[in-house]
């Protein structure tokens, strides 16, 4: 997977890509793609549409360092769960209270996303599921991590997760966090996740609410039956 990467068009073309390589998990009807916002859910609709599956949203929130917000402390996830990146809060010695501080303030965002996306609906019943969990790529690791063990308390059957492209070193630990890693790439070296697509456009929160409310009207429908496959195939080609 790694050595020969390609530049994504975009996150569309990136969940295409992504979807051949799920194609274990085609038509089961335990199967559910869980997509973290915003980002990950244009890959996460494609590979929804590709392996007829439902999709929904499972909301994280990165707890950036004040002044260098790009630097994770950890993250929190739907359900009230935080993981802490142990090596940057040790090394930097960033004490509890400023943890807290940036907790209440990406909770509050969790939980108006979280209202603005699910639109009153609950958070699916995944026990005894199978869970593909997606997001545009992996870095850090820190925004799934935290998925993974919220995902975790909820009692799923099997938890995967899945990106077009990740630190290589980063998909190897999370195949022991998750029952799997899915990284259709692992280019070294890694840069940044947006260094693999052309078009590395924010996605807006209205993005978000058609891409979810498009899924839900195909699957019920089973519009995209035959469409979607044979375009995940064929972006794979």
């Amino acid at each position: 997977m790694g050595g020969q990467a390609m530049l994504f068009r975009d996150r569309a073309e990136a969940g295409q890509i992504l979807a051949a390589k799920l194609a274990p998990y085609a038509d089961r009807p335990d199967v559910l793609v869980l997509a973290l916002p915003r980002g990950g859910v244009p890959v996460g609709y494609e590979v929804a549409q590709a392996l007829h599956a439902p999709l929904d949203v499972f909301l994280v929130r990165k707890l950036g360092l004040p002044g260098q917000e790009e630097l994770a402390m950890g993250a929190i996830a739907s359900g009230g769960t935080r993981v802490i990146n142990e090596e940057v809060v040790g090394k930097l010695n960033i004490p509890d209270e400023v943890i807290d501080a940036v907790a209440v303030e990406e909770q509050r965002e969790l939980s108006r996303r979280e209202a603005d996306y699910r639109d009153g609906r609950s958070l699916p019943d995944v026990h005894g599921r199978t869970i593909i969990l997606v997001d545009d790529g992996l870095a850090t690791g820190s925004t799934m991590r935290a998925a993974v063990a919220a995902l975790r308390r909820q009692g799923p059957a099997r938890i995967v997760v899945a990106v077009p492209v990740g630190a290589r070193e980063t998909c190897t630990e999370l195949r022991h966090e998750a029952d799997d890693a899915v990284c259709a790439q692992t280019p070294e070296p890694f840069y940044a996740v947006g260094a693999w697509y052309e078009d590395f456009t924010q996605t807006s929160d209205e993005e978000v609410r058609d891409l979810l409310a498009r899924a839900a009207e195909e699957y019920e429908m089973g519009a995209s039956n035959i469409s979607r496959p044979s375009r995940a195939r064929s972006a794979a080609e």
